[in-house]
């Protein structure tokens, strides 16, 4: 069974293969983690322009974990838009 995820930018539930985890491991380094596999805590993104363009915006990671968050973690989800 596919354990679904939330979404931080339109709060839709999604299986974690149609999102893109944001991981803060215990060492407190935040990256983008492209395989899903890395311990920590993860805040999810849907892998469409709104959601990406919305969490960039709204510096939602921000929020998500509760510090700031070097804008580069940000443009490396730009990687993941639509063309």
């Amino acid at each position: 069974m596919n354990s679904l995820r939330m979404c931080c930018a339109c709060k839709n539930m999604k299986g974690k293969e149609e999102l893109i985890r944001v991981v803060k491991t215990k060492e407190g380094l935040i990256f983008v983690n492209d395989g899903g596999k890395i311990n920590g805590r993860g805040a999810y993104i849907c892998k469409n322009n709104d959601c990406i363009e919305k969490v960039k915006k709204n510096k939602l990671l921000n929020k998500a974990f509760k510090e700031h968050i070097n804008e580069e973690i940000y443009e490396k989800l730009l990687v993941y838009k639509e063309n």
